[in-house]
């Protein structure tokens, strides 16, 4: 890959200095989905239980959040 010339430098630098660039918020990214929902319910759990959430999501393929729901529901529907 080429490198930028100093002149090509100054017309980024001035483009992003000048221009505030337009995000589309009805779209996200992969952090939101992934990482920023996970990081918002941060639970402090025995060593037993984050090896067995880390084997299960690396087994089902879903998210810890995603896994403590599914327990949390079947709880809840065996003692109603």
């Amino acid at each position: 890959m080429a490198e930028m010339t100093d002149e090509e430098a100054d017309a980024m630098d001035e483009l992003w200095t000048r221009t505030t660039p337009e995000i589309d918020t009805s779209k996200s990214g992969y952090f939101t989905e992934h990482m920023a929902h996970n990081m918002t319910h941060l639970v402090e759990v025995d060593r037993l239980t984050t090896q067995w959430l880390g084997t299960m999501t690396e087994s089902t393929h879903k998210t810890t959040a995603e896994i403590i729901g599914a327990l949390v529901r079947e709880k809840i529907s065996a003692s109603v």
